[in-house]
């Protein structure tokens, strides 16, 4: 998420002036806002509240006001049948694309990445469940809620994009390299176009930060649960966050983005390596629960008779898209243009397989029982008060106390 706010931040500076992006350039603009991102989550925990709160106002109020916008400004509308049925293969750099070398159905699989991408935040209400007051109910009705809006702002903004793009080939073959920026000068000139940019990437920076935010509260369960160094379980007294785990999750995130000076395709990459890292983390307990439901103990919400169903056509599609987008989206593939994909994500699962048949398995007993220590009174909402419960034994222990 970051790393393209960062692209966006490159590309939208080149209206009106005369900024040249570069892989680098764009890289230290990601480094930047990751440390942003990490100073807030550090030290400003008691406001993120409000920065949520304004977010949902941003994605809810001010994207609807700039589909509106859009769609009245734009002085010329493309018709039902141009949006909905023409297809455009933009992989080819020499004009020859992957619809002709492989098929029209490649381009449409590999084309899955960004959708995919766009509902993997919906995870954070579990990342943040330790945090929330009757996680078991409200965590699942966070994720449910957050993939159903999602859906309806996201396909509402597509759409009033695609119905006001004026010069369908300027647009895709745009000096700014952003169809986006493209269509929004041709509606509403530059001055315009860099304001409702700035309205998109202020959306995007609340997306990335509660991002850090999410990723480091999992960092910080999975260190307390022994599954990280203990070093990056700690919660900072005064400040009331997992400072340690914070700085950990931008570092690692800054070291990812690294191989994107190059290749010219490291966005896509970055989004691949993020979108099957996720969905294979959630399909996991997925597919453990669809062939052993006997020892998988169901919440108090759960999806009863549909369960079994909904899991096997969940963990069938991580198997797909974990296989797609790891295959090359532009030709032809060189150095420039490869896939680095399979590479990271192998890394990370041989480390994971490995560490685990040979040490892990031995002294891993699981992650902490959140919901018996919420109904045992303890304060999730307060990091620090489950480290005291972890200091004194974890739930069983602390139930003696």
């Amino acid at each position: 998420i970051t790393f393209g706010l960062a692209n966006l931040i490159s590309t939208t500076a080149t209206v009106s002036t005369t900024y040249a992006p570069t892989a680098g350039k764009t890289l230290g603009i990601y480094a930047a806002l990751l440390i942003s991102h990490g100073v807030i989550n550090s030290f400003g925990v008691r406001g993120l509240r409000y920065l949520n709160n304004t977010s949902i106002i941003l994605h809810s109020v001010g994207i609807s006001c700039f589909c509106i916008a859009v769609l009245a400004k734009a002085p010329t509308h493309q018709s039902a049948k141009f949006v909905f049925s023409t297809f455009y293969d933009g992989t080819g750099a020499d004009g020859v694309g992957w619809s002709i070398r492989a098929s029209p159905a490649y381009v449409a699989a590999t084309g899955v990445l960004m959708s995919q991408y766009t509902i993997t935040g919906f995870d954070a209400s579990a990342h943040l469940s330790e945090e929330t007051r009757n996680a078991s109910w409200s965590a699942p009705l966070g994720v449910l809620m957050s993939i159903g809006v999602s859906a309806l702002f996201g396909f509402f903004v597509i759409l009033a994009l695609l119905f006001s793009i004026q010069d369908f080939e300027a647009t895709v073959g745009s000096e700014y390299e952003q169809p986006v920026v493209q269509i929004l000068v041709d509606i509403f000139g530059k001055p315009g176009a860099i304001a409702l940019m700035t309205l998109i990437m202020v959306c995007v920076y609340h997306c990335g930060l509660f991002s850090m935010t999410s990723n480091s509260r999992m960092m910080f369960g999975f260190s307390r649960d022994g599954g990280l160094p203990h070093f990056f379980d700690k919660v900072d007294t005064r400040h009331r966050a997992p400072i340690r785990a914070i700085w950990l999750a931008a570092t690692l995130s800054f070291l990812l983005a690294i191989p994107s000076l190059g290749s010219t395709v490291a966005f896509s990459a970055a989004t691949s390596i993020a979108t099957i890292g996720l969905y294979i983390s959630y399909g996991l307990p997925i597919l453990i629960g669809f062939i052993w439901p006997s020892h998988f103990k169901k919440g108090p919400f759960n999806l009863r008779f549909a369960s079994r169903w909904i899991a096997l056509v969940a963990s069938l599609w991580i198997c797909f898209i974990t296989i797609i987008f790891c295959l090359p989206t532009a030709n032809p593939v060189d150095s420039q243009t490869l896939n680095y994909t399979p590479v990271a994500v192998g890394i990370v699962a041989l480390w994971a397989l490995g560490s685990w048949f040979l040490w892990a398995r031995r002294w891993f007993t699981g992650p902490v029982r959140q919901i018996e220590a919420e109904q045992m009174g303890i304060d999730l909402e307060d990091p620090a008060a489950m480290e005291k419960m972890e200091a004194q034994g974890g739930v069983d222990n602390f139930k003696t106390q």
